[in-house]
C-alpha cells in the first residue's frame, strides 16, 4: 500500500500542483511574520540594551494622551548635580529631549521623515553608549550650531554648512549644521539633530533649568539594581521614576511592541485567508482525484486492501503535500521576511538581513500549519475513499457526489445559518457596544459556516438565475456550459466558496467604510462653520507662533483655537476615565454648530466649567450643575461644573471618550504649557475665500507640517484615513483572488481530464475548437459569478450589521457602495475567464481520437 500510495502522488503530482501553491502561501505568510517580527524584536532589543544608561530619571508618568497635547514633562535639571554626588555615580547627564519637532530646509522643505518616524532633538553629549557617533565636522558651540544624523542629510540633500529651520514648541530658531553623526547602531526611522544643552533647554524645552531625564552612568564594581536604589534614596522614592539599563530597555520594548504587533497581525491576517481559503482549493482537488480513481481503489479493494488501508493511503499522499508545500513554504517566508527588511531599510530603518532571526517556533509552526491545512482539507475525501466498493472496479462508478442527497447539508447549515441571523439580530438590536461587537463576532463566523455548508443547496436555483442567458445568447454551447456548472452542485460550491469569502470580506468592510464616511461626511457639513481649518498631521499641535502668524495674516478675521489635554474623570458611579478635553475660545459658536441637550455654549466654556457627551452623562449618573473631580497632566486637580450635555450623533466629533470640552482659560489654568492643534478661521469682511487661503498658505510657508484644508479637504482627509482600512482588505481581496483562481483552474483542469471522453465525443460530432473553449470559459464565469453572489449577499447582510455597532458610537449613517458592488461581480466575470484559459486550451487541444478511446 506505501508503494501504491507513492506511485499515485507522483502520478499525480501535476494534478497537486495548485494545491500545493496554497499551502505554500499559507505557510509563507505565517513563517515570513514570525521571521520579521522575531528579527525586529531582536534588533530593537540589542539597540536599547546597548544604548540604555545604567539608571535613568524620568518624571512621574502621568496620564496617557489619546490625542498629542504638545507639553513635554520635566524635572529640575539641577537633580543632575545631587545625583553626580550620589555614591557609586560615574557620571550623571542631564537629558534635554523632544520628539514634536519640525526641520526645514531654506527651501522651506521639510527634512523630517516622511514613514511617520519622529524627529527627535536633543543635546549633545557623546558616551560609550551613544548610538551615534561624530563622523564629519566638529561637536555643537552655541545656538546656533547643530548636527544631524547622515541618513536624514542625505535623504534631504543637507551638507555641513547648510542653514535649517527648527520649529520647536517654544518656538522657531534657525541652526549652522557643523557635524553629521553617523549610526552605530540600528536607526528605528527617526531623524537626530543635536545641539548643545543650554540651547536644548532654552529652544527645545523653553526653561533654561529644565530637563527630560538624568542618565546615570555607574562607577565598577557597582550594580544597576544598587544604584538605583541609592538615586531613589537620595533623591526621594515616590519624586520620579527610576530605572535600570535591563528596565528602560523592556520598557522601550513595549512601547514598539504595538508597531511590530500590527505588522505582525496584519500578515498572520493574510496567512489567515490562505489557509481558509487554500482549505476549499484542497477539499476540491482530492474529492476530484478520487472521484477519477474510483476503478484504481475498487481494484485495491478488490484486491484485498481493507477501508482503513484505503484512508491511510489518502491521508499518505495529504501529508506528502502538506510536507511539500510546508518545506516551500518556509523557504518562501524566509525571503518574505527578507524582502520585508529590504522595505524597512528603503525607508529607513537600518536592519541587517544577515541578522535574521528564524527561532526554532517558526518552521514548528510552518509544518504545524502546512501539514494541518492539508491533512483537515483532506480527511473527509479520505471517507468517500474508504468508502468505495470492491464492485466499483467493474463498475465504474463515480465517487463524487452526484446524484447523492443534500439533507445532511441542509439540516446542519440550516440550523447553523439560524443560530447565525439569530446572533446578528441581537447584534442589531443590542444597546453596547460590547455585547453588541460581539454578537456580531459569532454572528459572521455562523453565517459564514452556514453558507459555505448548504452552498451547494443554492447552486441550482441560483446558477439557472445566472445561466439563463447563456441559451439565448450562445446556443447549445451556452446551455452545456451551464449544465456542467450544475452537474455536481457539491464541486461547484466547493470552488466558489474560495471566492465567496474574500468578497463577503470586501463587502462587508466596503459597507462598513462607506457608513463611516457618510456619517462624518454628515457630521462635518453639520457641526463645521469656519471657512478654513488649519491643522498639522493627525491633530499633532504646533508652536504658538503659527497661531500669532495665522493672526496677523491678512484677510483673516476670527480666528478660534483647539486644544487637547489629558484628563482623568472620576465619575459619581465610582469608574475613572482616562480621556482626552479639548479647549476652544469662547467665540466658538461662530465656527462650529454644536447641539446641545441641556445648556449651551457659554455655559460650557465659563470658567470652571465643561460640556459632556449626554448619553456618557446618563451613563454614568453625571447631571447638569453638578461637579466631577477632573485630574490635568502634572497631579493638578479641579472640581468642575458640568455647564452643558451635548446631543451630537458622534461626540468623538470634539474629543475622545465622553465628548469632553471646556474653554482655553480653564484648560490653561490647570494645563499650563499646551500647544493649539486646531485653528478655526473666518475670512474677515469684504475678503474672499481664495484670497484668504493664498494669504494663508503664504504665512504658513515656513510651516511645512501644517495645511489650510477648507470644508471639502477636511472630508477628504478624513476619506484617506478610512480608506487606509479598506487598502488592507483590498490586499486580502487579492489573496483571496489569486488561491480562488487557483481553484477554479484546479477544478477546470482536473474536470476536463474527467471529462476526456465526453470532450472527444462532442468534438467527433462536430463542436469546434472555439466552442469547446467558450463552453469551459462560460462555465468558469458562471461558477466565479456565482461566488460573487454569495460572497456580496453575505458581506451585505455583515455590513449593516457592522453599521449597526458603529450607530452606537453615533455613526448612524448606513451607506452601500453599489458602484463597488457592481465592480465586484464584473470583476468575477473576469476572474472567470482568466481563470478558464488554459483548462479550456488544452481541452481544445485535445486528440479527438485519443479522447474518445480515453478510459
Amino acid at each position: 500500500m506505501l508503494q501504491a500510495t507513492l506511485r499515485s502522488f507522483l502520478a499525480h503530482k501535476g494534478r497537486l500542483l495548485l494545491s500545493a501553491l496554497a499551502v505554500v502561501l499559507s505557510v509563507a505568510f505565517v513563517a515570513g511574520s514570525l521571521i520579521f517580527s522575531d528579527t525586529l524584536g531582536r534588533t530593537f532589543d540589542r539597540l536599547f540594551a546597548s544604548t540604555a544608561a545604567d539608571v535613568t530619571v524620568r518624571p512621574q508618568e502621568g496620564l496617557a494622551e489619546a490625542v498629542p497635547s504638545g507639553t513635554t514633562a520635566t524635572l529640575p535639571a539641577a537633580l543632575a548635580g545631587r545625583v553626580a554626588d550620589v555614591d557609586g555615580v560615574a557620571a550623571a547627564h542631564m537629558d534635554a529631549e523632544v520628539e514634536n519637532l519640525t526641520v526645514v530646509d531654506d527651501e522651506n522643505e521639510s527634512v523630517s521623515p516622511t514613514t511617520g518616524a519622529p524627529t527627535i532633538g536633543t543635546n549633545w553629549y557623546p558616551t560609550e553608549r551613544s548610538p551615534v557617533e561624530l563622523t564629519s565636522g566638529h561637536a555643537p558651540r552655541g545656538a546656533g550650531q547643530a548636527l544631524l544624523d547622515s541618513e536624514t542629510a542625505d535623504r534631504a540633500d543637507v551638507r555641513i554648512g547648510d542653514t535649517l529651520t527648527v520649529v520647536a514648541p517654544p518656538g522657531s530658531f534657525r541652526v549652522e549644521v557643523v557635524g553629521i553623526v553617523t549610526f552605530t547602531t540600528t536607526n528605528p526611522g527617526a531623524a537626530l539633530l543635536f545641539v548643545d544643552t543650554p540651547t536644548a533647554q532654552t529652544k527645545l524645552l523653553g526653561d533654561a533649568k529644565a530637563a527630560t531625564g538624568i542618565s546615570v552612568e555607574a562607577a565598577d564594581g557597582v550594580s544597576d539594581d544598587l544604584l538605583k536604589r541609592r538615586v531613589a534614596d537620595a533623591l526621594g522614592p515616590d519624586a520620579y521614576e527610576y530605572r535600570t539599563a535591563a528596565e528602560q530597555a523592556e520598557s522601550d520594548v513595549e512601547q514598539l511592541g504595538g508597531f511590530l504587533d500590527v505588522i505582525k497581525y496584519v500578515m498572520l491576517g493574510f496567512a489567515g485567508v490562505a489557509v481558509l481559503v487554500g482549505v476549499f482549493l484542497i477539499v476540491n482537488t482530492f474529492s476530484m482525484l478520487i472521484a477519477q480513481r474510483t476503478r484504481e481503489l475498487g481494484l485495491l479493494r478488490a484486491l484485498g486492501a481493507d477501508r482503513r488501508q484505503v484512508r491511510r493511503s489518502v491521508l499518505t499522499e495529504a501529508l506528502l503535500l502538506g510536507v511539500a508545500g510546508s518545506t516551500l513554504g518556509l523557504a518562501a517566508g524566509i525571503a518574505l521576511a527578507a524582502g520585508l527588511i529590504g522595505l524597512m531599510n528603503a525607508i529607513g530603518m537600518n536592519i541587517s538581513s544577515a541578522e535574521m532571526v528564524i527561532g526554532w517556533a517558526t518552521p514548528v509552526a510552518a509544518y504545524v500549519v502546512g501539514i494541518g491545512v492539508t491533512f483537515v482539507a483532506a480527511y473527509l475525501p479520505a471517507r468517500r475513499a474508504a468508502a468505495v466498493s470492491p464492485m466499483a472496479a467493474l463498475a465504474d462508478a463515480e465517487i463524487a457526489g452526484v446524484g447523492r442527497p443534500l439533507r445532511t447539508r441542509a439540516v446542519v447549515g440550516g440550523v447553523v445559518g439560524a443560530a447565525g441571523v439569530a446572533a446578528l439580530a441581537g447584534c442589531a438590536a443590542a444597546t453596547e457596544t460590547g455585547s453588541a461587537a460581539s454578537l456580531l463576532g459569532l454572528g459572521v463566523l455562523l453565517t459564514l459556516v452556514a453558507t459555505v455548508i448548504a452552498g451547494p443547496l443554492l447552486v441550482r436555483p441560483v446558477i439557472r438565475v445566472l445561466g439563463a442567458a447563456f441559451p439565448a445568447l450562445f446556443g447549445p454551447v451556452g446551455r452545456m456550459s451551464q449544465r456542467n456548472a450544475l452537474r455536481n452542485p457539491r464541486r461547484t460550491g466547493a470552488t466558489a466558496a474560495a471566492l465567496m469569502v474574500g468578497l463577503a470580506l470586501v463587502g462587508g468592510m466596503s459597507v462598513a467604510s462607506a457608513s463611516m464616511t457618510e456619517s462624518f461626511d454628515r457630521q462635518i457639513d453639520k457641526t463645521l462653520g469656519a471657512d478654513f481649518i488649519v491643522q498639522n498631521g493627525g491633530f499633532m499641535p504646533f508652536p504658538r507662533e503659527v497661531t500669532d502668524r495665522v493672526r496677523e495674516t491678512p484677510g483673516a478675521g476670527l480666528v478660534v483655537r483647539s486644544r487637547f489635554a489629558p484628563v482623568a474623570v472620576r465619575l459619581p458611579d465610582g469608574e475613572r476615565v482616562e480621556t482626552s478635553a479639548v479647549g476652544y475660545d469662547p467665540r466658538l459658536d461662530e465656527v462650529a454648530d454644536i447641539d446641545y441637550a441641556q445648556g449651551d455654549t457659554a455655559a460650557a466654556l465659563a470658567a470652571g466649567h465643561l460640556a459632556m457627551d449626554a448619553d456618557f452623562a446618563r451613563e454614568h449618573g453625571v447631571r447638569r450643575g453638578g461637579t466631577v473631580p477632573v485630574e490635568f497632566q502634572g497631579g493638578r486637580t479641579a472640581e468642575l461644573t458640568v455647564g452643558a450635555l451635548t446631543d451630537m450623533e458622534s461626540a468623538e466629533g470634539f474629543g475622545t471618550q465622553g465628548g469632553l470640552f471646556l474653554g482655553l482659560g480653564t484648560l490653561q489654568r490647570y494645563a499650563p504649557g499646551g500647544q493649539d492643534s486646531v485653528l478655526y478661521v473666518n475670512a474677515a469682511p469684504g475678503t474672499g475665500d481664495d484670497e484668504l487661503r493664498a494669504h494663508l498658505e503664504r504665512t504658513l510657508d515656513p510651516y511645512p507640517q501644517v495645511q489650510v484644508r477648507d470644508i471639502a479637504d477636511y472630508k477628504k482627509l478624513v476619506h484617506d484615513q478610512i480608506a487606509v482600512l479598506l487598502y488592507l482588505v483590498y490586499a486580502l481581496l487579492g489573496l483571496a483572488i489569486v488561491i480562488a483562481v487557483l481553484g477554479v483552474v484546479n477544478t477546470l483542469a482536473l474536470s476536463v481530464v474527467e471529462r476526456t471522453r465526453e470532450i472527444g465525443l462532442l468534438r467527433a460530432i462536430g463542436l469546434s475548437r472555439r466552442q469547446l473553449r467558450r463552453m469551459i470559459r462560460l462555465e468558469s464565469v458562471v461558477i466565479a459569478v456565482f461566488g460573487a453572489v454569495l460572497g456580496l449577499a453575505l458581506g451585505l447582510v455583515w455590513g449593516v450589521c457592522i453599521q449597526q455597532v458603529l450607530a452606537l458610537q453615533g455613526m448612524t449613517a448606513l451607506a452601500v457602495p453599489w458602484g463597488t458592488v457592481v465592480a465586484v461581480v464584473v470583476g468575477a466575470a473576469v476572474v472567470g475567464v482568466v481563470a478558464a484559459l488554459l483548462p479550456a486550451l488544452r481541452a481544445s487541444r485535445m486528440n479527438v481520437l485519443a479522447a474518445v478511446a480515453h478510459e
